[in-house]
């Protein structure tokens, strides 16, 4: 099948790149000539396990190309997805100017029939708005507006493993219209999807507004989990209970399961913090308040000062003359993605309080530099007291601790002795509670998890 993917950023390049591997001939547009000159000289402006390769693969076989031609783009596919960003406004609600001016190019250029598919992240009626943009072009042009028919389609991706999510996925979600226009859509995007359903079907059929509620809610339940766990894991510390023990026994309630059970330093990256607040936002514009969610909101953010809370505890408010390694910057392993991550809080609180930060990531290091470039804006200074390092331990060399925020399997398993020996003194703080407190107690470190008791 011939298939445009508009937007050629996280969502829009594992889309492109895994429906390419199933046979398809995937015309991926994007407006940012860097990025399609990125990716059309072997590169990928993202990092994700098992995409370069994949997207190499296919663009060899000829079934994945790259451009900024949009009429080209339009042209190409009987099948549009749009899968642009829908980054957070001011008052917190979905921003869908791109997703809005990609529908006005399809309406703008189409001549023929195509189904339109929301792949992006929006609000409920989103669709019908994309329908109305495009609608109003093939008006001006004087053509039928039964030539599209558009379709939610969220993608449930995981940063770190998003590859295999796609290639194979929990459930796929499709939302149609209740028309003939709809249900000719309907059955181009089973025969899409197909390959995905060879052992059983995945995929479940719905109206398009119960789509697109769909993937706020599965985000906004996801989010719960982690605020939940991070409050009893805060509370854990003020009683004297051990937090993984309490994880087990929940967890083993097949009602509850294991899954996002584990409290850390808050949830970041490009879908919970946006997905719930505009959801709230949502609730709000329709009068309602989703209390628990704005709970949920307030308690990430505070979740994100834990650590600095620790340390405080640990060596006062002042710490000036003071070096701390830090291992793991972006929000969550096996990714670079540093949007809403929590290391940027607690850099930032560190070198407020006068602390100079060591920190090593496997991968996120040059997306840090950018984020932390723009958090220090206007304090140079505060800047220059964040050093980073290929080596994580190196980081650790002449450091008054250990600080660990993300948990990359590198992390598990480190050679405690050297560790040891090159921390001023041996403490560990940390974020994702890697390490057994008893363990660590026989080694002589003194060591802070989050919600663990000695």
């Amino acid at each position: 099948m011939k298939v445009t993917i508009i937007g050629s950023g996280y969502v829009g390049l594992v889309t492109g790149a895994c429906l390419a591997e199933q046979g398809n001939n995937i015309f991926c547009v994007d407006v940012d000539p860097k990025k399609i000159e990125i990716l059309n000289s072997g590169g990928v402006p993202i990092y994700e396990p098992g995409l370069k390769e994949m997207i190499e693969h296919n663009m060899a076989a000829g079934r994945l190309q790259f451009s900024t031609d949009i009429a080209a783009s339009v042209a190409h596919g009987d099948i549009q997805f749009i899968a642009v960003g829908t980054p957070p406004d001011e008052d917190g609600s979905a921003d869908l100017q791109y997703v809005v001016a990609a529908a006005r190019n399809i309406g703008r250029y189409m001549t023929t029939p195509k189904v339109i598919v929301d792949k992006s992240t929006v609000p409920v009626g989103t669709a019908d708005k994309v329908a109305a943009a495009i609608i109003e072009e093939l008006d001006k042009r004087e053509l039928s507006p039964e030539l599209c028919s558009v379709v939610s389609n969220p993608e449930f991706l995981k940063e770190g493993a998003a590859v295999e999510d796609f290639m194979r996925p929990d459930r796929i979600v499709i939302g149609t219209a209740n028309t003939p226009a709809g249900q000719r859509a309907k059955e181009q995007m089973r025969k899409l999807y197909t390959p995905f359903n060879r052992h059983h079907e995945r995929t479940y059929y719905m109206d398009v507004k119960s789509a697109e509620l769909t993937k706020y809610a599965a985000n906004a339940m996801l989010a719960t989990r982690i605020s939940f766990m991070n409050e009893l894991a805060n509370l854990a510390d003020l009683v004297g209970a051990d937090i993984e023990a309490v994880r087990e026994g929940i967890g083993s309630d097949s009602r509850i399961g294991f899954g996002f059970l584990y409290p850390g330093t808050g949830y970041g990256g490009s879908c919970f913090p946006k997905d719930v607040s505009a959801l709230s936002k949502t609730a709000k514009e329709h009068g309602r308040d989703l209390k628990i969610l704005d709970a949920v909101e307030a308690v990430n953010e505070l979740q994100k000062y834990t650590l600095v809370n620790k340390i405080e505890k640990r060596f006062g408010q002042d710490l000036k003359g003071m070096k701390f390694a830090l291992w793991g910057l972006a929000f969550k392993p096996n990714t670079d993605d540093m949007r809403e991550a929590p290391s940027r809080v607690i850099i930032a609180e560190l070198i407020k309080r006068g602390a100079q930060i060591v920190a090593h990531d496997p991968v996120a290091m040059p997306e840090a530099q950018h984020a932390l470039e723009v958090d220090f804006k206007g304090n140079p200074d505060g800047l220059k007291k964040v050093l980073m390092t290929d080596n994580p331990m190196s980081a650790l060399d002449n450091a008054d601790a250990l600080v660990i925020v993300t948990e990359w399997k590198a992390f598990r398993s480190p050679d405690f002795e050297q560790v040891m020996q090159k921390l001023k003194r041996p403490i560990i703080f940390d974020g994702r509670n890697l390490y057994e407190p008893a363990f660590m107690q026989e080694l002589g470190i003194e060591y802070h998890g989050i919600g663990r008791h000695n």
